[in-house]
């Protein structure tokens, strides 16, 4: 298999030193959310047993992520604690702790809540998500990497071999590494994937995601808002205090690709009256601090998580429509299982690169990521349009499930991942 990137320079910042030949050792392409996470939790289970080396041609670059902010469910939280990670963030995380369902058009004068999310379901102290913004939490990541000897090498993988046993690694630097694993964590354009010839079933959506961050000048109260309009969900999620206004909110914005770029391509203050436009009454005089970015939309799942030698992580296996703030999650998800079936094959003293182990991360990943993955691309089909019958029929289904307090805790307790199957580390336990 062969991938091609351009060279950079070697970073030493987390001990830099490649793993000495014949000792276990994972080489982990890529350094973003998922993949940092996953090389935490390796050498976090497994000290000095295990050599796990973290290739990203960025190297440690917390502020790439910059302007970006995600959902965490309570499951990714409660992994991100057991690794040290959460208490780390200093004050980068903000609680969701209502979320608000409507269903209109943006001309619309009220915008009634056909569906809320509050305490049902939840344990005391527990929300359902927080909002975590994306530079703080990748510094974070970074920071404890560094403490428990995950190596961050500056290069990209340019060709990667299976041998008996081993697969060999050659970075772009020039280097040759050889490894019982690599993990593909490059993203949904993966070309560690498309060289391992794994196939990708998918589509693109005509829309596009919208992303920036909004000031406003009353408190959001850890509510988050998710607007259903005809071309998209509109979705404003609650950040920590601050700005110029004091408060502010992430947008996630979904709008038809054909109109995006009409919207988009005045002035900021022409972007922010669009906003307003769409934005709750409830927080006040808004101001536009960060973005607008856009991104074309799409979901698409890998016909296989693995192949010789090597395992697929988060948006290199999967990606899928952000109306639900689930791709990170699933990431997430994937590191937790993924660290999980390898930490058990070294302590039984097996190979944590055969053939076993990672069909065994394949089997517990690929249910979840195929219903999550249908699940997304329903609700965006059926809420993306203003077909009066379906208008009536979802928010009937909303309104039902509004007045089953039994039905919500169920929904809240799924989200929040609170199911025995879901892998130890998002259960709170250690591996």
């Amino acid at each position: 298999m062969t991938a091609s990137a351009t060279p950079r320079a070697r970073d030493d910042r987390a001990g830099g030193a490649a793993p000495r030949p014949g000792s276990r050792t994972v080489l982990i392409a890529g350094g973003g959310l998922a993949g940092l996470t996953l090389a935490l939790a390796l050498k976090q289970a497994n000290g000095p047993a295990l050599a796990v080396t973290v290739l990203d041609p960025h190297g440690a670059a917390p502020q790439r992520h910059r302007g970006r902010a995600y959902a965490v469910a309570a499951g990714g939280r409660r992994m991100l604690m057991r690794l040290g990670v959460w208490d780390r963030l200093d004050g980068a995380a903000e609680p969701i702790t209502r979320m608000e369902i409507t269903d209109s058009r943006i001309a619309d004068p009220v915008r009634p809540s056909f569906l809320s999310f509050g305490e049902e379901g939840r344990e005391p102290g527990d929300p359902f998500a927080h909002m975590v913004e994306a530079e703080p939490f990748a510094a974070a990541l970074n920071d404890r990497c560094a403490g428990a000897g995950v190596s961050v090498l500056e290069a990209a993988v340019t060709r990667a071999t299976p041998e008996p046993g081993r697969i060999a690694v050659l970075l772009s630097t020039g280097e040759t590494l050889s490894a019982d694993l690599l993990v593909a964590a490059d993203g949904a354009r993966s070309r560690l994937r498309e060289a391992a010839r794994i196939g990708w079933v998918g589509w693109s959506y005509p829309q596009v995601g919208i992303v920036a961050t909004v000031g406003h000048s009353r408190p959001h109260g850890g509510r988050a808002f998710e607007h259903f309009l005809p071309s998209g969900p509109f979705a404003i999620l609650p950040l920590r205090d601050g700005g110029a206004l004091g408060h502010r909110s992430s947008i996630v914005w979904t709008e038809r690709a054909d109109e995006a770029g009409a919207l988009l391509s005045g002035g900021p203050d022409e972007v922010l009256r669009e906003i307003e436009r769409r934005f709750t009454l409830d927080l006040g005089t808004l101001a536009l601090e960060a973005g607008p970015s856009s991104h074309p939309l799409a979901v698409g799942i890998a016909r296989a998580f693995q192949a010789e030698r090597l395992a697929l992580l988060g948006d290199a296996a999967h990606i899928i429509h952000p109306i639900a703030g689930q791709g990170l999650n699933l990431g997430l998800a994937d590191a937790a299982a993924l660290a999980e079936g390898i930490t058990g094959a070294l302590r039984l003293g097996l190979d944590p690169g055969a053939p076993d182990v990672l069909r065994a991360y394949e089997r517990a990943r690929r249910f979840e990521t195929v219903a999550m993955a249908a699940a997304t691309d329903g609700l965006n089909r059926l809420f993306s349009n203003d077909a009066l019958p379906l208008r009536l029929a979802r928010d009937l289904g909303l309104g039902l499930v509004d007045r089953l307090p039994g039905l919500k805790g169920f929904f809240i307790r799924e989200a929040a991942q609170r199911k025995a199957s879901v892998p130890r580390l998002m259960r709170g336990e250690a591996l």
